[in-house]
């Protein structure tokens, strides 16, 4: 894929997101690594409704600006991850509804706040880290990430959002979309008896993932 073709498919994906819901007004942001020293990252305060190919952020490693706008205040944390996991190829992070709610709920399990029901939520995610609430921008959310970088694939920001990973970027729009409505499902699901999968049933869908 060319420069200008990735670029090209983070407007679009982005659109798509924006236009099913998963993200309002200009919250919510997306990197994509270009190559060893480069990403592309969604510019500060932009809608991702109304992205332009030669207007998103090109950062080195460092968080330099290489051309386009200025990068979202979270690109911090976006490359903390890439530094850390040389596997990560793509980030989203989104305000989506129904993981949002989720981030707000108190007694979370930090290690995984959201016990496995589906097979696909163990396929896609295997299990949901809780980062410690810090305002947005935030240094330490940038930390947090980082230490926990090499131990999972999605981390929910308490009482923030969520934060997912991708070997490239449809990757990671479609892990999103998924823990997104394992989401949905575990709130509609409240006040039911749920029949969560048995640890010997989630190892085997560990296990053929492998």
């Amino acid at each position: 894929m060319t420069e200008l073709e990735q670029k090209i498919q983070m407007v679009n994906l982005a659109k798509s997101l924006f236009e099913r819901g998963y993200t309002v007004g200009g919250a919510g942001n997306l990197s994509v690594r270009l190559d060893e020293n480069r990403i592309l990252v969604t510019p500060t305060g932009s809608s991702l409704g109304r992205l332009t190919a030669e207007r998103l952020s090109v950062l080195d490693m460092e968080g330099n600006v290489l051309e386009g706008d200025k990068p979202s205040k979270e690109s911090v944390f976006h490359l903390e991850m890439y530094r850390k996991d040389p596997k990560c190829n793509a980030i989203v992070h989104l305000h989506s509804t129904y993981l949002t709610a989720l981030s707000c709920l108190e007694g979370l399990d930090v290690e995984n706040a959201m016990r496995a029901f589906t097979p696909y939520y163990v396929m896609r995610i295997g299990k949901l880290q809780v980062i410690p609430y810090y305002r947005p921008g935030d240094i330490n959310i940038a930390r947090e990430l980082g230490e926990r970088a090499l131990t999972g694939k999605a981390f929910l920001l308490a009482n923030h959002g969520v934060v997912v990973k991708g070997s490239d970027l449809i990757d990671a729009v479609d892990n999103t979309e998924e823990l997104e409505e394992t989401a949905k499902l575990q709130f509609i699901l409240q006040g039911h008896k749920i029949r969560y999968l048995t640890e010997a049933e989630v190892k085997d869908l560990e296990n053929r993932g492998k």
